[in-house]
């Protein structure tokens, strides 16, 4: 599809909107519709006294939609925008949009920050369903959410930090997968380099961290369970050298197939209170199909071998709208998990991005649409409740399916610390190894700082030294 800007620059929300209603097309932008050579394009129009959208079919207006300009911030003209183009799509796709324009990534941020302001719930709930359109049902996650992060957040000390390392290897890479990993055939004579280099960059930020108070650890991948047993250790002791013992200490086990009974005793060992071991689904011909080389068994194996080793904070990864995947295959995946009890789930929906090999095979597959997905979230909040679990913490990623959103659900006082912290943003996160993103937050402005390491396990250990004096810039 083509679009045109008139009167200003915010390609992001004429883009997001778009998305919504016209997903899987690629976006060109024009000068003017006579440039145009798509079927449909999109004009949006923003004036002095307002902004207007109109809708082109083969160059014939088909809709159009204005809103009337009141405030001239930065905000209020984005609102204006998104507004104008979610009405005049409506005109010719009048589908369900849960989130309406609301398309930022952490809805319950948006509560906050109105709670701030000073507004009551029942004014944020008339702003969110009036001005935003989000739907009742979403507008009660996110309260629900919020103030279940509300009595972690109440507890900030701005004197606390957490840290993350990245563990940037796997056995395989999914189909849908875009993170920074790397299959551990390709890279097994890479793994002893890079902890090298993670170890420099754990001796250079001692100091630093040693201001604070460590709150949360949080080892994440890639799966950080891919290193052999020997590797863990190595990695173990050396969080355990240089870093304090933190409150919540979370290690991604992930992938069954990377958990034997020795790395469990060895995560017990070193003070790891809390792991993730992730499925994804229970059904085996989707775990063939994404390319997860275990099986179901070999899940419930390594849920069973955790607990007989003593780990009693448990989470489970889900993702809802695999290919090929139904109702009957979702209700099947939640009454297994919920037959093995785990203290949290972590509901995602898939997303495609286009770094992953789904995006390029996407024809291939029957994907799910916007009423599988509604389904599927019903689906997945009954088991939550089923199990003693409610919302704590969520966001949503671009390029999800049906515009819905990620939810963790946990048992009562199971609340990933490190989970919260990370989507609030309220708190200084010291993030190490390849692809870590570090984020200084200054508690008096809440002014953000990024510092980025290099995402390529050659580039971080070849430019581990660079890596470093960038942290030492931005920190001291």
């Amino acid at each position: 599809m083509d679009y045109i800007l008139r009167g200003h620059k915010f390609e992001d929300e004429v883009l997001s909107l778009a998305q919504l209603f016209f997903p899987n097309n690629v976006y060109c932008l024009k000068n003017s519709l006579s440039e145009s050579t798509s079927e449909i394009a999109i004009l949006n129009c923003l004036s002095k006294d307002k902004c207007v959208s109109y809708l082109y079919k083969n160059k014939s207006e088909i809709a159009r939609f204005a809103v009337k300009v009141i405030d001239n911030d930065v905000k209020s003209i984005k609102k204006y925008i998104k507004t104008s183009l979610y009405y005049c799509f409506k005109k010719i796709n009048d589908i369900k949009i849960p989130w309406g324009i609301l398309t930022g990534i952490r809805p319950s941020k948006r509560i906050y920050a109105m709670w701030e302001d000073g507004f009551s719930d029942f004014e944020i709930g008339k702003i969110l369903e009036e001005d935003y359109l989000v739907s009742k049902e979403k507008i009660k996650l996110a309260f629900e959410v919020a103030y279940s992060e509300k009595n972690i957040m109440d507890e900030n000390d701005p004197n606390s930090i957490g840290v993350y390392i990245g563990i940037p290897f796997c056995p395989t890479k999914c189909l849908y997968c875009s993170f920074t990993s790397y299959s551990l055939e390709q890279y097994k004579n890479k793994v002893d380099l890079y902890l090298n280099a993670l170890l420099k960059e754990f001796e250079n930020v001692r100091d630093y961290a040693q201001q604070y108070n460590i709150e949360s650890i949080y080892i994440g991948g890639g799966t950080p369970t891919s290193l052999n047993e020997e590797q863990l250790e190595f990695l173990l002791l050396n969080v355990k050298k240089y870093f304090e013992k933190p409150v919540e200490f979370t290690v991604e086990a992930g992938r069954p197939d990377t958990i034997t009974r020795e790395k469990l005793k060895i995560l017990k060992k070193y003070g790891v209170d809390r792991i993730s071991v992730n499925p994804q689904t229970m059904n085996q011909k989707t775990l063939d199909i994404i390319g997860r080389k275990h099986t179901v068994d070999d899940f419930i194996k390594a849920f069973k071998t955790a607990r007989e080793e003593g780990h009693e904070n448990i989470n489970t990864d889900l993702i809802l709208g695999l290919p090929g995947e139904g109702e009957k295959e979702v209700f099947e995946t939640f009454k297994r998990i919920s037959e093995l009890n785990p203290e949290s789930l972590t509901v995602h929906t898939l997303a495609v991005k286009r770094a992953s090999r789904l995006k390029e095979t996407l024809n291939c597959y029957r994907m799910s649409d916007f009423g599988d997905i509604e389904k599927f979230l019903r689906i997945s909040s009954d088991f939550a409740k089923i199990m003693n679990m409610k919302p704590y913490y969520m966001y949503r990623q671009k390029n999800m399916v049906g515009n819905f959103e990620n939810v963790g659900y946990c048992k009562k006082g199971k609340e990933c610390i490190y989970n919260i912290k990370i989507m609030e943003e309220k708190q200084t996160i010291l993030a190490l190894g390849a692809g870590g993103s570090t984020k200084v937050v200054d508690y008096k402005t809440d002014r953000i700082d990024r510092i980025f390491n290099v995402k390529s396990v050659d580039d971080y250990i070849d430019r581990i030294d660079e890596m470093i004096e960038r942290k030492k810039g931005g920190l001291l």
